[in-house]
């Protein structure tokens, strides 16, 4: 990622000053900068991002058996926020690390479902909380094979207790009007796989 002192892309804004505020767990730092609004006149404002790098999904579907393989795991941020439990039904996904995009989701889906994925096709990147979180998640979808699945569930060491749910496609979609899936990494991909990718159906 770009520091952010040396940023010159956009004439309207100049940075001048970041603080480190916290690096306990990942990165949460104070900009200062000048804006430029669209009237010409100039404010300067302040910021906080928080970087925990980027990252990697993936849907694996099944189009033979009409399936998709999801997780699900505990996620206290979203328990915090009035999930019902904070056990989590979303797409296999990871930090990058060191990684390119897709070693880190071979590795990821792997770890978590157990599938060695084959054939790979990358969907579209995004960035799913642009007010305050610098991760750019890049989006994958990759075709699984039943039979080939391993054990998955996640690293033991790293405190993962993944489970893996293979679910038909149409009741994943059914389970985002229910808001059973809320997760917008995988709502995203679920709706792309209806309407563009291996579920479409014109």
């Amino acid at each position: 990622m770009t520091s952010s002192t040396s940023l010159s892309r956009n004439p309207r804004v100049r940075v001048r000053n970041v603080e480190l505020l916290s690096s306990a767990w990942y990165v949460l730092r104070r900009t200062t900068f000048d804006y430029q609004h669209r009237d010409g006149r100039w404010t300067t404002e302040q910021r906080e991002t928080y970087d925990r790098g980027n990252g990697a999904t993936v849907l694996l579907y099944d189009t033979a058996g009409g399936t998709v393989l999801l997780t699900r795991q505990f996620r206290y941020p979203v328990y915090v926020n009035d999930h019902p439990d904070g056990m989590f039904l979303e797409t296999t996904a990871g930090l990058l690390d060191t990684d390119d995009p897709e070693t880190a989701i071979r590795r990821e889906a792997q770890e978590e479902t157990g599938v060695r994925i084959g054939a790979l096709e990358h969907v579209f990147d995004v960035y799913t909380s642009p007010g305050s979180v610098t991760e750019r998640l890049h989006c994958y979808a990759a075709p699984y094979d039943p039979a080939d699945r391993g054990e998955g569930g996640g690293i033991a060491d790293e405190g993962e207790d993944i489970e893996v749910l293979e679910l038909r496609f149409e009741d994943a979609l059914k389970m985002i009007e229910t808001g059973e899936i809320a997760d917008a990494k995988t709502i995203m991909l679920l709706q792309w796989a209806a309407l563009r990718g291996p579920f479409r159906t014109d």
